[in-house]
């Protein structure tokens, strides 16, 4: 695409990237999300780690998509982990965490078949 260009996107999507990931905190962390959408939870992990994921590739567009994959995938176990908090009253699920890493590994093998698939500038 003409004028878009990796230099001005990836401030905007670190932008974005740390708004996902702060409202993603508060529905996971919160007793009482303030939002709440009746579909399978399962979706709801896979959209939010799709989610970022898109956006950390594009706000970082020169890290290692493996650190990339890896980061994301522990930061899904560490919100299972603090689910487990009784007072939180929410629930701590392994498959969960494996909904999360599911997706944040598809969309990582897309993203690299896609940079390996663009041209190069000499």
């Amino acid at each position: 695409m003409v004028g878009f260009s990796q230099a001005r996107v990836a401030p905007i999507a670190r932008l974005l990237f740390w708004a996902a990931l702060l409202f993603a905190l508060v529905m996971a962390l919160s007793p009482r999300p303030p939002i709440t959408v009746e579909v399978m939870d399962k979706w709801q992990h896979m959209t939010a780690f799709g989610a970022l994921t898109v956006l950390a590739c594009a706000a970082w567009p020169h890290a290692s998509l493996v650190r990339i994959a890896e980061r994301l995938s522990f930061l899904g176990a560490m919100i299972e982990l603090v689910q487990s908090i009784p007072a939180l009253h929410r629930d701590c699920d392994i498959m969960d965490w494996v909904a999360d890493t599911a997706i944040i590994v598809g969309v990582v093998l897309v993203v690299a078949a896609a940079r390996t698939g663009r041209p190069r500038r000499l």
